[in-house]
């Protein structure tokens, strides 16, 4: 059997068709006004190689005799816009999550100091921000005022959830005249932002439309690591640890920890890696029995008999069988509402031992919405400094409907479409998940059929 070897970027090969051409508002006159060595400037010519599965390789041969690539980021030598005249606008959209205020700072420093773009401005509270029934300030952005914004966790813009109407937003676009909107968030942002797009081409109107990928839960498709996770993963270890902590004080005790994972259980995953303390990680994954000889449960009661103590970490969107009711319900996102597995299994926990009489001691921690609000580490704010560069150069050279990704060790240009075609997951049958069974020498957690 083929090795799934483990990808330190947390990506899989890509085994589908996808489109990388990258749409432009049309060609670069304008020589580009940052002094940089000749050798630092980029051209659509240069491009990565994806990382592809060995059958679409074949075929991809087979039927175009190339190698699928992806556009490098990077400042071009000549852009579209003219900077003097150039009027840009950022929102950023969806939840919270470390280094949102690390990416506005750089946006807006590039385009003030590299560019000499004057004209910044930034949308309050998501996409409500575009709608004249809400009343949200617009806000001036520079460089005095992001000074120190990085400093603080959050969004200094504010943020929300929900569907706006498209024509409503390209009309306030209109009627600010910006040539540049930046939009910061995730799946359901880039859904938007490719709507928005269409309604800009229907209007013909000439607006770059850039995309930087934001989610906590590190689940885009085609990109290798979203900002904010690595900080996401080392404010789980502090839980995980403490968890840890209060399951050696007492004899049984249990350390329970939920964290964020709606879809992917990368933070659970990575965290358990990370601490080496953890006995089971439940991930959405990843399917488990809790009764039965080989449920968690019975797991769990062996395990407490071979050691006196036991770390879970779930992630949140994990075991949803148990929890989620016959109705489904959404969010003002359109994601599905959760169930809650964590205190689903802190209640189960204590009723299973009770009944067989044996005293345990289970501490349950929800660190999620501590860990989504705090600053960014320094390698997310390294990060995010420089999606907030490529995303400048991406603009002033006219691209559009495109998001900066990290993949494959580079900075790419990547169309939004294809970003949102589908969720990035854990690979189960990949040597990171295996290395994960390994650490915490968890069982498969199912019963025979």
């Amino acid at each position: 059997m083929k090795d799934t070897c483990f990808l330190p970027d947390f990506l899989e090969e890509i085994s589908e068709d996808i489109d990388t051409q990258i749409e432009s508002l049309g060609p670069c006159k304008i020589e580009n006004p940052l002094r940089l060595p000749e050798a630092c400037f980029v051209t659509d010519e240069m491009r990565i190689s994806l990382r592809v599965s060995e059958s679409y390789l074949r075929e991809a041969l087979k039927q175009k005799g190339t190698i699928p690539s992806a556009e490098i980021a990077g400042p071009r030598p000549y852009i579209y816009f003219d900077p003097s005249k150039t009027r840009a606008a950022v929102v950023t959209c969806g939840g919270l999550c470390p280094g949102i205020n690390d990416v506005l700072r750089s946006l807006v420093l590039t385009l003030y100091h590299s560019y000499g773009v004057r004209h910044i401005y930034g949308i309050r509270y998501g996409l409500q921000g575009f709608i004249p029934a809400y009343g949200h300030d617009v806000v001036e952005l520079n460089p005095e005022v992001v000074a120190q914004i990085h400093e603080l966790g959050g969004t200094f813009l504010g943020t929300s959830r929900g569907h706006q109407p498209i024509d409503q937003i390209v009309d306030a676009l209109e009627r600010m005249n910006l040539q540049i909107l930046f939009m910061i968030g995730g799946d359901g942002t880039f859904r938007a932002a490719a709507r928005i797009k269409e309604e800009i081409d229907r209007r013909g109107l000439k607006i770059s439309v850039v995309g930087i990928p934001k989610t906590i839960d590190n689940d885009i498709w085609l990109v290798s690591r979203t900002f904010g996770f690595v900080t996401a993963v080392e404010e789980a270890c502090k839980a995980i640890r403490c968890a840890h902590t209060e399951a050696l004080g007492a004899p049984n005790g249990i350390g329970l920890v939920k964290v964020m994972g709606r879809y992917a259980g990368f933070i659970a995953a990575a965290a358990s890696l990370a601490t080496k303390e953890v006995n089971f990680c439940l991930i959405p994954e990843e399917d488990f029995d809790l009764e039965g000889p080989q449920g968690l449960l019975a797991a769990l009661e062996r395990r407490l008999a071979e050691r006196k103590h036991a770390v879970i970490v779930v992630a949140e969107g994990a075991g949803q069988k148990y929890v989620r009711g016959e109705k489904v319900e959404y969010d003002p996102s359109g994601n599905i509402k959760l169930g809650d597995i964590g205190t689903f299994l802190r209640d189960q926990i204590k009723a299973y031992f009770k009944e067989k009489g044996i005293e345990v001691y289970v501490r349950y921690i929800d660190p999620s919405y501590i860990i989504r609000s705090v600053p960014a580490c320094v390698d997310d704010q390294i990060y995010c400094g420089f999606l907030g560069q490529y995303a400048v150069h991406a603009a002033m050279a006219g691209k559009t409907g495109l998001m900066i990704s990290y993949l494959n060790h580079h900075f790419l240009h990547l169309p939004l479409a294809e970003a949102v075609k589908r969720r990035k997951q854990v690979n189960v049958h990949s040597r990171f998940w295996l290395s994960v069974l390994e650490s915490t020498g968890q069982p498969r957690l199912k019963n025979e059929s």
